[in-house]
């Protein structure tokens, strides 16, 4: 007896774009061939955006808002791309609007790629960004968030432990977009959907293999850490057909579990990504403003 195939309820928004969206982007085979052209794509900067290279060697592109003289609040964005592809210039447009809709000051780290440089390398690259951000004249240190999308929002997570656990630097949240949470989701055969777009099983496996080299999983991957506690407020945001959507919600309840304040955002029948795919349409506008609104709130509880 054939089996039937599962019905895919695409949000109708986002109907069109999925239709024309690969499963998958990223493979051994592929990958130098994505890198050439992300090179090719990003050499140039906007004349509103400063590339700057600080000491440790990371690169940086900074997003400043206009009419702001006292130090303010700022965001560090971390970019995703699996741990292996991916350029800060692909966010060029979403960090702009976080610089004019928050008045922040919003820098956007180049970590170093997986596989040629496996963890620690992208956390510490991460850690140097946001060290060298929170001393700006420019910014308020007691009004710092973090947040990234995909491998970013997983780096954003790993970023918020190690922050925790340094003591170094005080964060005010924490924004996981669709983020890259568990190298455990590679060993589930139940999660084949045929929705998926952009990032599947085969993908996922490959990003984690070239992240994590030879590092143990309990101490680099955030959904395997014990201990949550302490841990700056989250904003997590996932679709229903998106890979990541069971181990987002499982992390987003054990931050909760842990006593830190979590919102969460699930979008009905959005896939991997949807938000830059289809910017405008209103399900990504609303998406953008709920984390527009986390950090508001954020950045005005710390000020009062």
């Amino acid at each position: 007896m054939a089996r039937t195939k599962p019905v895919v309820e695409f949000h109708p928004e986002l109907r069109r774009s999925a239709r024309l969206l690969p499963k998958q982007m990223i493979t051994p085979v592929t990958l130098p061939f994505v890198r050439a052209a992300s090179r090719l794509m990003w050499r140039n900067a906007p004349s509103d955006v400063e590339v700057l290279t600080l000491g440790s060697g990371v690169s940086v592109r900074l997003h400043r808002p206009a009419g702001i003289s006292s130090p303010g609040p700022a965001l560090l964005w971390i970019h995703g791309g699996g741990y292996v592809i991916g350029d800060a210039a692909q966010d060029d447009d979403l960090c702009r609007r976080f610089a004019e809709k928050l008045g922040a000051t919003v820098a956007a780290v180049n970590y170093r790629l997986a596989p040629q440089h496996s963890y620690p390398v992208p956390l510490e690259d991460c850690y140097a960004a946001l060290s060298w951000l929170t001393g700006l004249p420019s910014v308020d240190p007691d009004r710092v968030a973090i947040g990234g999308a995909s491998a970013g929002g997983g780096l954003a997570a790993s970023l918020a432990l190690l922050t925790r656990d340094r003591s170094e630097i005080p964060l005010v949240a924490q924004l996981l977009v669709y983020p890259m949470l568990d190298d455990r989701t590679v060993g589930r055969a139940d999660l084949d959907n045929p929705g998926h777009r952009l990032w599947n099983q085969t993908s996922n496996r490959f990003g984690w293999q070239a992240y994590l080299g030879d590092a143990d999983p309990n101490v680099a991957v955030p959904a395997r850490r014990d201990d949550l506690a302490g841990l700056p407020p989250a904003w997590v945001g996932v679709g229903t057909l998106d890979l990541f959507h069971d181990e987002d919600l499982a992390y987003a309840q054990r931050l909760q579990d842990a006593g830190v304040p979590c919102e969460v955002t699930v979008v009905p029948g959005a896939f991997h990504g949807f938000d830059g795919i289809a910017p405008n349409a209103d399900v990504s506008q609303r998406f953008f403003a709920s984390q527009c609104a986390l950090l508001r709130n954020a950045y005005t509880t710390a000020a009062a």
